[in-house]
């Protein structure tokens, strides 16, 4: 397991699915954990259940796709939990919501807790960023009609926002390297989340989607978290720039 003793993190998109894996793992390694997410509700629920578990937590609300809430959302933290050392810029949606709102969330959400974050990490001592890309970051989808799900704009504003993500993480890694701050990226593969439910309730869709994977199954948020955790973690220290696909051998296809 990955050690975040005496670390501090805040996770956006918290509220549920990868988000919240993250910060129950995380908070398991030993972080604090600042629970951000558009749904208040969903992140006092993670919050919640992180300080069952024995771990110290805080909540609040955030939408990611106002820089300023952004720069709050760091600011709190700090307030909150007494000190900021890792960022995960988790938050995000799926295909439906039209080109402005998927990139306006999936790429510029991101972009803001960049920005900011590394900066504020880098006047702090150093930390690391752990950002949410997907295999949609690395390659195209592709088959979406075969499992209920047709092709539309969103399919392009999600593929293109995730393809952002992992050049923004190369290129604040290669900014901040000298500066003690770590930048990378994770992409899930099809993990079972609320995300993918229209997918997995069509006919044949679990199949379908699973057989996209050489591993023949879809993924779970435990095992992205446990991967954004190691890299959170000093176990990574030698580890910046990259985006770690954790997507059962679907993008090594």
């Amino acid at each position: 397991m990955a050690d975040l003793s005496g670390k501090v993190v805040l996770i956006t998109g918290a509220g549920s699915g990868i988000g919240r894996a993250s910060a129950l793992r995380m908070a398991s390694d030993g972080a604090a954990v600042m629970c951000a997410d558009l749904d208040e509700q969903g992140a006092q629920d993670t919050a919640s259940q992180v300080a069952e578990h024995g771990g110290r937590s805080a909540a609040m609300k955030l939408d990611v796709s106002s820089e300023d809430d952004v720069k709050e959302a760091l600011q709190l933290t700090i307030r909150e939990l007494g000190g900021l050392n890792v960022i995960h810029n988790n938050a995000g949606v799926g295909g439906g919501f039209g080109w402005d709102r998927t990139i306006a969330i999936n790429l510029s959400g991101v972009y803001y807790g960049l920005l900011h974050g590394a900066a504020l990490l880098a006047e702090r001592g150093g930390g690391a960023i752990v950002n949410t890309a997907s295999v949609a970051g690395l390659v195209g989808l592709t088959g979406l009609q075969a499992a209920n799900a047709p092709v539309t704009d969103g399919a392009g504003a999600y593929v293109a926002a995730k393809h952002g993500v992992v050049g923004l993480t190369k290129q604040f890694a290669i900014t901040y390297a000298q500066h003690g701050v770590r930048v990378n990226a994770i992409a899930p593969g099809y993990i079972y989340t609320a995300m993918i439910k229209g997918m997995t309730a069509a006919p044949q869709g679990e199949r379908f989607l699973a057989s996209l994977h050489p591993m023949n199954r879809l993924g779970t948020a435990e095992e992205v978290a446990a991967a954004a955790s190691f890299l959170a973690s000093d176990d990574a220290s030698f580890i910046t720039g990259i985006t770690l696909p954790v997507d059962g051998g679907y993008s090594a296809r």
